[in-house]
């Protein structure tokens, strides 16, 4: 009986994994459970996502009046911040945090020096706060992130020059 409870407890631990995945925009979230010696659970749930697909079609088929107005934002926001050579980006999935507790000053704004070594901003990974520490000194040119909001692996977070 203990095994169908826990069959029972592991499908509810992956719905609920699902909907975070789909609550934050994720692509993919992996965890393993240890349970004991010999007795774990591992799972990846991911998904597809073509929104780059669906967002440049109609762009591409639908020549309207509006679209000339929106041509020129949807030009700006092409250049991938990710591909700035100064460019910080996230090493995990979590939520971002721009200052150290609710309520006190965020860690950089726009404009401010930083040295290498200094903390940028908090990523939240499983309950874990993770500072995440300038690669180099220079200035912040933008901040790419929400305070509070979902980040991906891999995703810009500021852009330093």
């Amino acid at each position: 009986m203990s095994n169908k409870t826990s069959h029972e407890s592991d499908v509810s631990f992956i719905q609920a994994l699902a909907e975070l995945l789909r609550q934050n925009d994720l692509t993919e979230l992996q965890v393993k459970r240890d349970y004991g010696e010999n007795d774990s659970l591992n799972v990846r749930v991911s998904r597809q996502t073509q929104v780059m697909m669906q967002a440049s079609a109609p762009a591409a088929t639908a020549p309207t009046s509006a679209a000339p107005t929106t041509a020129p934002a949807a030009a700006s926001s092409n250049t991938d911040p990710a591909s700035h050579p100064g460019a910080v980006t996230s090493p995990m999935v979590g939520t971002v945090y721009m200052s150290p507790e609710p309520g006190a000053a965020a860690f950089v704004s726009v404009g401010q020096n930083v040295s290498e070594g200094d903390t940028l901003l908090i990523i939240e990974a499983m309950k874990t706060m993770n500072h995440i520490p300038a690669p180099r000194a220079g200035t912040i040119k933008r901040i790419l992130v929400e305070d509070g909001g979902p980040v991906e692996f891999g995703a810009p977070l500021v852009i330093i020059e």
